[in-house]
């Protein structure tokens, strides 16, 4: 059942890995652009599906459409998008109230607008930074790196807590996690890091290896706040949409945070534009 499950895992990353290659190399920005939105609006349906269960009324359809725009001004360049970041939040917030205003039933109107909003900053304005890092000069392959070094951690911190680990990480977050496979997945995200000296060839290994220390670090803080999330609302996967995977949600947890960890340090030491 292990292997089973194993085979399944990684047979959902590569086939991850292989769609987004396709729309890197094979069709254009826009393409690209509308699988990350698609993935957007699956992870968010499925954190909005998570809260309700808590019995929490939150504005779900206007949270997804909001959670769209984000990503697709992004790639429209839309100006103010690219100087506040949060022109789109502040118009949610603005429109939550509003609605709000109709509802008769007002005791938890604060606690439903603000995980709304919550879940539009955390799927769709971390997701939408796939947008920007595929916008820059070679932005394919630094969104190949991010998915590589992410998701081979993933798969290197299962194999090794599953064959090594013997002391728990967090159990009140995330029972199964141990602290060897933590370290183990930390590790694989830093070699998986050097290893892409062979498709990023003119950035120096240094820069690599504190890439791989970044994602190494944030991918899996990413994956612990999903799995705070899941606990909180006391279930084991945001979904069933992939095999022995869960949900959307539960794929793109890590994503969420090393790909914003990582277009930071790009833009800070301008890899993008080494020659």
């Amino acid at each position: 059942m292990e292997i089973s499950n194993t085979i399944k895992r990684t047979l959902s990353i590569i086939l991850l890995l292989l769609v987004v290659l396709l729309s890197i190399f094979v069709f254009d920005d826009l393409v690209f652009s509308l699988l990350i939105m698609l993935f957007i609006s699956l992870g968010l349906n499925e954190f909005f599906n998570l809260i309700r269960s808590k019995g929490i009324d939150v504005y779900k359809k206007l949270g997804i459409l909001i959670g769209l725009i984000i990503p697709l001004s992004i790639f429209l360049r839309f100006k103010p998008t690219e100087e506040w970041t949060l022109l789109f939040i502040l118009v949610a917030f603005i429109t939550f109230f509003v609605l709000q205003f109709a509802k008769k039933d007002h005791t938890d109107a604060i606690l439903g607008i603000s995980t709304t909003v919550f879940g539009v900053i955390y799927i769709s304005w971390l997701g939408s930074y796939f947008i920007k890092i595929k916008l820059l000069p070679n932005g394919g392959l630094f969104i190949i790196f991010i998915l590589l070094t992410t998701k081979m951690a993933d798969v290197g911190a299962y194999l090794i807590g599953k064959k090594f680990g013997r002391h728990k990480l967090l159990v009140r977050i995330s029972p199964k996690k141990s602290i060897e496979g933590a370290i183990g997945g930390f590790l694989t995200s830093i070699i998986f890091s050097l290893l892409s000296k062979f498709y990023l060839s003119d950035i120096s290994l240094c820069h690599l290896f504190i890439l791989g220390i970044l994602v190494g670090i944030s991918s899996q803080l990413g994956d612990l706040s999903e799995s705070l999330i899941k606990r909180s609302c006391n279930v084991k996967d945001s979904g069933r949409f992939i095999p022995a995977q869960g949900g959307v949600l539960d794929l793109i947890d890590s994503l969420l945070f090393s790909a914003p960890v990582a277009y930071l340090y790009i833009m800070a030491y301008k890899l993008y534009m080494v020659p």
